[in-house]
């Protein structure tokens, strides 16, 4: 049949025909037994070792194997004792029966080279694959699926049949997955040509050979619905969730679920064969970020023509890279943004952009901008990676073959830059900063200056008018040479004189020639600027300029209306009516509804105007007071939302301003997740002042943001800040506090020292302060310390401390889920039933508070008993039930550490499948624990792959683990070295 290796034509032998043809060239099989061919003659390629050894160096297409890498190829990971020899043999033996040249020994190790086009049928098949793949996407179904088929033929039987060892296994496994790709392709161009009624039998062979690959079973609904069996269809849908939720406890795919929906409702464009919908992962998301260029864009023509040229010579380079710098105001941004839209039709895949607030006092992380980034390119939330390194490779991976243009703007330094970098050839990255970024490799460097004379006129004109700037041109080069021509400087006097049709040119050029009106001579300095913003500033009504130098006192990323109407003590429209304002001005820009921000430089020119005019001086103090009030009020609203009947809240700083009331949990989880950053830099800086006490208690009330994982490491940072002020002040009271939030978060990151360290300190500070709600938390956290530290007893006498003071505050929420905490110990202890009977006892408590996000501890806590008392389907009930709650609240490092017992449970169940599918879940969420919770997970996800047959796999989870605890210097350790034991897995 075409395609498969074929023995030429008989020829007699010594025929002048004969004579006159070259030698005949080798050829060889894999999509099989390993075989090869001289001509027409079969050769002997001898033992099933030598073949492998030949099989392994065929599937390398010619590069080199080293001897270890074929040693462990054939044997694994326990050659014979003489392996290195009878590799050698094996090769010897090898180039006896090949060509010369053929086998060459090379760096210690071996390669197959100088083979001809076609001469493995795996490149045959590779090579048919994309030619049917080609002519599919041009329409042309017939010809695909002739080829299709021609490549299918060329399997002849069992891949590498025959052939020992662990890499064939790994071959075979992989080259079966692509036959069966390639054999789903086929079907489904017949189903769409219309051979449905023939189809049917060939699949139902395929289901029965394949049960759990659901592709299949849809294109056999597909088939049969359409050959008049709507019936049938129907039955393999019942069959396949069946199956599924038998062997993995899964329902089928989305996929598959639509297509029973439709067939049920007998949708008439099932009946018509037509090329299916693409999966919604299939189509590439073409990202257009840029943000909009300025209509009057003006001069820079030779950067704009030197930037276009580095840009158009992407297609032939690794990557293009161009570097702007330049003092703030001088149009980097704008002339970056330009010369991009311009460059957009040579990258067709896209153009993404990030303000990197590199100028700022909190630069945007590498790995939060490369999660932005994979989103904006189609990567599902659950698909991208935790860490900067796992982010950046799987950028670029998702980089590589497309033509993206990255326009990073405003960045700190090259090492925020260099993570987001496309780095494969098609790309390219325009990058402005206010720094020379000398040290970014192969960087085409750009330092942009101030504009000429010519070009900062021109600019000022089209802004204000021919008209008007005709008439008083010397006017007009005294307003630029004033603004020092900064063409930002040059926009907003423009601007404000174009607003203003009353005003002059001249007047204009008064104003900017008092200078009185401004704060330092214009210069070519970092803060000459500061003059352009002086002439915005006193232009603005009492009110307005109000407002201007309060907001600008305020840390945060941003600010929202809400928070902006407490700092000025205004009501809420009065507020946005100012905020609308100033931002007309463009001295306050609008960074998504409802929310405002500053560029760097105007907010520290906004705070000297504050630090200048805001009189009494206590004004300033009394709007951070104001701003730290409204967070505080707020925050403590959200935590009783969360933690119904939690009595924390009674014992916060009390507040002079109310915050925002919510109705339900998902608009106060919203609030509290979007103000996150804004909220705990309000924290940093009440630090050292005398609302600090108050900014510890909102920290604590804000403790979501580090048991989420949303904002765990700038909470930390907060968390250290504040407990170092307190320390400072000598508050014991809120030092406690500060350090119970420390201790909470080290805890959630898995550092138990530290965190034993600090909870001890906590606990100090809270019995010297009288402070019981610091007290018990700091008694509740060396509990779960001394659980880790396998203190099972010293947890116990913790915990019971804790629920003493919980009962005496009246803080039923608090005593149920310290009780949580005491089953555990108690199952540590082997006391199964009593920790079953206790966290029903919390639970108990719980429920008459409502559905309080505590339940779902309370759930996790009694399934965790209920494992160990093996009612198994009992303990997944409670388990399920706080996977949904822990959902509900965003806890998804909680659903994560959840998703781990549940594979614990399964494991004890002997499902090892359903475990592993688990685990896999824990790790690509995450837990609460850190390194050491991920440790676990790995160890448990081996022993479900062990259970299933998958050795080597298990073993590198187990190494994997044993890193981390080794690392971690955790007496895990031992487990896992006992685990690798040849032993263990034999």
């Amino acid at each position: 049949m075409d395609g498969v290796p074929r023995v030429p034509e008989q020829r007699r032998p010594g025929s002048a025909q004969d004579a006159a043809e070259p030698a005949a060239a080798l050829r060889f099989g894999v999509l099989g037994p390993v075989r090869a061919w001289r001509g027409e003659e079969q050769l002997a390629t001898g033992s099933p070792q030598q073949r492998a050894l030949l099989a392994a160096l065929l599937l390398r297409e010619g590069r080199t194997a080293t001897a270890a890498e074929l040693i462990d190829a054939l044997w694994g990971e326990e050659p014979p004792s003489q392996a290195l020899a009878a590799l050698r043999t094996y090769a010897s033996r090898l180039r006896k029966i090949l060509d010369a040249g053929v086998l060459v020994s090379e760096s210690g190790g071996y390669a197959v080279r100088g083979l001809p086009e076609g001469a493995l049928d795996l490149g045959v098949a590779q090579e048919l694959a994309a030619e049917a793949e080609k002519a599919r996407g041009a329409g042309d179904l017939c010809q695909a699926r002739e080829v299709l088929a021609r490549a299918l033929a060329l399997w002849d039987g069992e891949v590498l049949a025959g052939v020992p060892g662990p890499y064939a296994e790994a071959q075979r496994v992989r080259l079966e997955e692509w036959r069966l790709q390639l054999l789903e392709s086929r079907l489904d161009m017949d189903l769409e040509q219309g051979c449905h009624a023939e189809a049917v039998s060939e699949l139902t062979a395929l289901t029965a050979e394949h049960p759990l690959r659901e592709r299949l079973r849809e294109l056999l609904m597909l088939a049969l619905y359409r050959s008049g069996r709507q019936a049938e269809a129907l039955a393999v849908y019942a069959d396949t969730r069946r199956l599924l939720a038998d062997e993995l406890g899964v329902d089928p795919r989305p996929g598959l679920k639509e297509l029973q929906q439709r067939i049920l409702q007998a949708d008439p464009a099932l009946a018509e064969p037509s090329a299916p919908a693409a999966e919604p992962a299939a189509v590439p998301v073409r990202p257009a970020q840029l943000p909009a260029t300025v209509p009057d864009f003006t001069g820079r023509a030779s950067f704009v023509s030197e930037l276009g040229e580095v840009l158009a010579s992407a297609e032939g380079r690794v990557m293009a890279v161009s570097a702007l710098a330049g003092i703030g105001g001088v149009g980097k941004t704008t002339l970056a943004v330009h010369v991009a839209h311009q460059a957009r039709s040579a990258f067709p895949d896209g153009q993404l952009y990030v303000d990197l607030q590199g100028a700022g006092p909190r630069a945007a992380e590498p790995e939060t901008v490369l999660g932005s980034f994979l989103r904006a390119l189609g990567t599902a939330d659950s698909a991208i990676p935790d860490s900067l390194e796992e982010r950046a490779a799987l950028y670029r991976s998702v980089l590589d073959g497309r033509r993206v243009l990255v326009l990073l703007d405003n960045a700190r330094d090259a090492a925020q830059v260099r993570p987001l970098l496309p780095g494969t050839e098609g790309c390219a990255a325009l990058v402005t900063s206010r720094v020379r970024m000398v040290d970014l490799a192969g960087a085409h460097l750009v330092d942009l200056d101030v504009m000429s004379p010519d070009e900062a006129l021109s600019l000022f004109t089209k802004i204000v008018g021919e008209e008007r700037v005709a008439s008083e041109r010397e006017a007009a080069l005294d307003v630029v040479a004033a603004c020092g021509f900064l063409p930002l400087a040059i926009r907003i006097a423009a601007s404000r004189l174009a607003a203003r049709r009353t005003w002059t040119v001249s007047v204009l050029a008064a104003k900017l020639a008092d200078e009185r009106r401004r704060l330092d001579e214009l210069q070519a300095g970092d803060l000459a600027v500061k003059a352009t913003f002086e002439l915005g500033y006193g232009a603005m009504d009492p009110a307005q300029a109000r407002a201007f130098r309060l907001l600008g006192l305020a840390d945060g990323p941003d600010i929202s209306l809400a928070a902006a109407a407490a700092v000025l003590d205004l009501p809420v429209d009065e507020t946005e009516d100012l905020l609308e304002a100033l931002v007309d001005t463009s001295l306050l820009e609008s960074a998504a509804p409802g929310r405002y921000r500053y560029h760097d430089l105007v907010r520290l020119y906004a705070r000297a105007c504050a630090e200048r005019d805001e009189q009494p001086p206590s004004e300033r103090e009394g709007a951070l007071s104001r701003l730290l009030d409204f967070y505080l009020a707020t925050a403590a609203g959200v935590y009783a939302i969360e933690r119904p009947g939690d009595r924390l809240v009674d014992h916060l700083e009390p507040t002079e301003r109310e915050g925002l009331r919510f109705e339900e949990g998902t608009a106060a989880l919203d609030w509290l997740y979007t103000e996150g950053e804004s909220l705990l830099a309000c924290v940093r800086q009440s630090a050292a002042t005398n609302r600090l006490r108050r900014g510890v208690d909102l920290l604590w009330a804000a403790k979501d943001l580090a048991e989420s994982g949303a904002n765990a490491r700038q909470y930390e940072a907060t968390a250290v800040a504040v407990c170092e002020a307190t320390k400072a002040a000598g508050d014991t009271r809120a030092e406690g506090r500060a350090r119970t939030t420390l201790t909470n978060v080290l805890l959630v990151s898995g550092r138990i020292q530290q965190a034993a360290d600090e909870a001890r300190l906590a606990m100090d500070r809270a019995a010297t302060a009288q402070d019981v709600a610091a007290g018990s938390w700091a008694a509740n956290d060396r509990g779960l310390i001394s659980l880790h530290q396998h203190r099972y007893a010293d947890g116990k006498v913790f915990f019971d401390q804790a629920i003493e003071g919980w009962t005496a505050a009246g803080n039923q929420s608090g005593a149920a889920t310290t009780l949580f905490n005491l089953s555990r110990a108690h199952l540590a202890m082997g006391n199964v039933t009593k920790a079953v009977d206790i966290a029903q006892h919390g639970l108990t408590l719980l429920a008459a508070l409502g559905r309080t996000m505590r339940l779902a501890n309370g759930h996790y806590a009694l399934g965790m008993a209920l494992t160990k008392a093996d009612r198994h389907a009992d303990a997944l009930d409670q388990f399920g039930e706080a996977l949904t709650i822990f959902a509900d609240h965003r806890q998804r490092l909680w659903e994560g550490t959840t998703h781990f017992r549940v594979a614990e449970a399964h494991i004890a169940a002997r499902r090892p499948a359903q475990a592993a599918l688990h685990a896999e879940q824990a790790l690509a969420i995450g837990c609460i624990g850190g390194d050491r919770m991920r440790g676990n997970v790995l160890t448990l996800l081996g022993r479900a792959l062990s259970a299933l047959g998958q050795v080597d796999r298990a073993k590198a989870c187990w190494r994997e683990a044993l890193k981390l605890f080794e690392e971690n210097s955790v007496p895990e350790a031992d487990d896992v070295r006992v685990l690798l034991r040849p032993a263990a897995t034999t």
